[in-house]
């Protein structure tokens, strides 16, 4: 079986971490190390259960400067589930990696791709849909409407998450992408393919400028997978979400532009959905081991309670208004529907 371990940073995820690893052990992972900071949903007590039940290992944040994550990956790198993997899967908790060959596994992606030593996914970001009220149930069957997979707002490079094989020639972990050292030779340079299995472009290899370290043109680079990314979910658990700050950095708040640029439900893509009964049986076999229930159904409590005591506040009263008003695009999306006459 090939060992593939998954490595994230969460801060009062709560309701969704059941989601997350379930569906994760669906498509091949087999280990999970989470870091977690400053929790108050509960998420830190519920991965305390999880790994007692051996399915992850939970590690408090080690982050000194507040690089949360970069922290985080700095200090995995050198752990055992790390050290041990035939490939390590760095991604979110909101981000879900659909697999469009076989069974929908990432060995099955690998051979795709020809076994690379790196595969780079596009991601899909999945809007609000009008989903106003949070529930309790799978996040990837709740929300089907996203932007055109070759074009975000009017930007066709769009960012990646990546899979990185054990002999990647590896200088660090990046939250994107893995870094080599630029003065690998030529016939050391790594194999490494986008999510239809070709090679990446160069001038993301070769980090051409700020915005290429991150992205590159998504247009062909879906064939095998891409990266479904969930980063607004409903409106309540986004008004959450502002209040609790980003988990990978300090002093980030999200509010009205983040939401703007990733609420662009132009397209319709539910391929994910094929893995939905799977999914659900899978999770309540999680909540039915002990203790896992109960504090699954303790961090929902919390997350509803604490979209009420945000409600109760007049920003939240007016961010939540301001949302529910904006238009359906991107901004630079909605300047150009307008220069080209079409309806807004």
């Amino acid at each position: 079986m090939m060992r593939v371990t998954a490595v994230t940073c969460v801060k009062n995820e709560g309701p969704f971490l059941l989601e997350w690893v379930a569906y994760n052990r669906l498509i091949g992972v087999t280990d999970f190390l989470f870091y977690s900071n400053d929790c108050t949903d509960g998420t830190d007590a519920l991965l305390d259960a999880l790994q007692e039940a051996g399915l992850v290992c939970h590690l408090p944040n080690p982050a000194q400067n507040r690089q949360y994550q970069m922290q985080a990956l700095k200090k995995a790198r050198g752990h055992p589930l790390v050290k041990a993997a035939e490939w390590v899967w760095i991604a979110d908790v909101d981000e879900f990696l659909n697999i469009r060959v076989g069974r929908g596994t990432i060995p099955e992606l690998v051979r795709a791709c020809g076994n690379p030593q790196a595969i780079s996914l596009s991601f899909q970001f999945f809007a609000n849909g009008g989903v106003s009220r949070f529930e309790d149930r799978p996040v990837i069957g709740q929300f089907r409407q996203t932007h055109n997979p070759d074009i975000w707002a009017t930007d066709t490079a769009i960012e990646v998450k990546s899979l990185v094989r054990r002999d990647f020639p590896l200088d660090y972990y990046g939250a994107h992408r893995p870094f080599h050292d630029e003065e690998v030779p030529e016939e050391r340079r790594p194999s490494w393919t986008d999510g239809s299995g070709r090679p990446v472009p160069g001038p993301f290899r070769r980090r051409a400028s700020k915005r290429r370290i991150r992205a590159f043109p998504a247009r062909g680079a879906r064939r095998f997978a891409s990266l479904n990314h969930y980063a607004l979910r409903s409106l309540d658990s986004y008004l959450v979400k502002n209040d609790r700050g980003d988990v990978n950095r300090a002093h980030r708040a999200f509010e009205e532009d983040y939401w703007r640029d990733r609420n662009d439900g132009a397209w319709r893509e539910e391929s994910i959905l094929r893995h939905l009964p799977a999914l659900e049986a899978e999770m309540a076999r999680l909540k039915a081991l002990p203790g896992i229930g109960a504090l699954h159904a303790e961090a929902v409590r919390r997350h509803r309670a604490r979209c009420a005591e945000l409600m109760a506040q007049p920003h939240y009263q007016a961010l939540r208004n301001r949302l529910l008003t904006l238009p359906p695009y991107p901004a630079a999306e909605l300047t150009l529907r307008e220069e080209l006459g079409l309806p807004c």
